[in-house]
């Protein structure tokens, strides 16, 4: 057994680089749409998204996003009073709006006190280079963490849940957000519809060859009011849902296949019950997470493990 080993490149160790105090995210709704919403490129959005999902309850678009920081701030701030905050620009697709609507709703979360830095969520194909400018510049001054939406690597997967983008965009534009020095992170979902276990590990070899500073794993989860609940509705079929104990072993494969550097944030996701159709495994995200780790010691496994074999 390998004790010195570590298992994994913890996201709050890589917060440690460049904070001396404990740092949460804080979730802003900035009032964003999407491409594939808004007709740009289609209409409907992808096809497992209801937003509900991850918004906070103060997390209102009718709110300012300085009022939604500090409302978010006096809900942790009760248990960890020497906090600090990063703005977590999370739903919808954070930098699809005018350069000017983007750098006033960026900088007003800035001036909110505490907040130390901004984590961006968007998709690869909403990333102009008069934007990657002043983000490059911004990077300067303060924290920051543009995270994409990947979920996956595979074109057919991509077009089968109305993603509106293909994998080559996002391996470009991950490559020119890094090249800025910016801290680039990215989001995918396993157990998509139509992916094999082999398609799945497959990304992980395909992943580690991008400059990711941090990545996030979520299952696959079938959200009520969306088009791929309608889907599994007409053709449960099509689709496997992993058990949890599945779903933890192939999890552990996945990331021993990854490059040894990239940051993981966390390995699933936890969507409202009243939301939730399948699967419901019944547990926190800290639970899978503590059940993980003593699965990766039972088998003596490790990020990076196989990456590169």
């Amino acid at each position: 057994m390998r004790q010195s080993v570590i298992l994994y490149n913890d996201f709050s160790v890589f917060l440690k680089r460049y904070f001396d105090h404990k740092v949460q995210k804080i979730s802003v709704n900035a009032g964003f749409t999407c491409p594939n919403r808004d007709g740009t490129k289609g209409t409907g959005g992808c096809t497992y998204c209801n937003n509900q999902t991850f918004n906070p309850e103060y997390c209102r678009t009718e709110k300012p996003v300085a009022l939604q920081l500090k409302e978010g701030k006096a809900f942790f701030a009760r248990k960890y009073p020497e906090m600090k905050y990063l703005a977590y620009f999370q739903a919808y697709t954070n930098t699809w709006a005018s350069m000017e609507e983007l750098k006033r709703k960026y900088e007003e979360a800035l001036t909110v006190e505490d907040v130390v830095g901004l984590v961006i969520g968007t998709r690869p194909d909403c990333m102009p280079d008069p934007l990657l400018d002043y983000l490059e510049e911004l990077n300067k001054h303060t924290f920051l963490l543009v995270e994409y939406g990947i979920e996956s690597v595979w074109d057919t997967t991509l077009r089968r849940i109305n993603r509106g983008h293909t994998y080559e965009e996002t391996r470009e534009t991950i490559h020119r957000t890094a090249q800025r020095g910016i801290a680039t992170g990215g989001h995918v979902i396993l157990g998509l519809p139509g992916e094999s276990r082999e398609m799945i590990l497959g990304q992980a070899d395909q992943l580690s060859g991008l400059p990711l500073t941090t990545l996030k794993l979520h299952q696959l989860q079938l959200i009520r009011s969306t088009r791929m609940a309608a889907e599994y509705a007409a053709a449960p079929r099509a689709f496997h849902l992993y058990e949890v104990d599945e779903y933890i072993d192939l999890v552990i494969n996945y990331i021993e296949r990854l490059r040894p550097d990239i940051v993981l944030e966390r390995f699933a996701s936890q969507s409202p019950k009243s939301l939730l159709i399948a699967p419901d495994w019944g547990i926190k995200n800290y639970e899978l997470t503590a059940r993980l780790l003593k699965r990766m010691k039972e088998r003596n496994a490790y990020q990076g493990k196989c990456y590169g074999v």
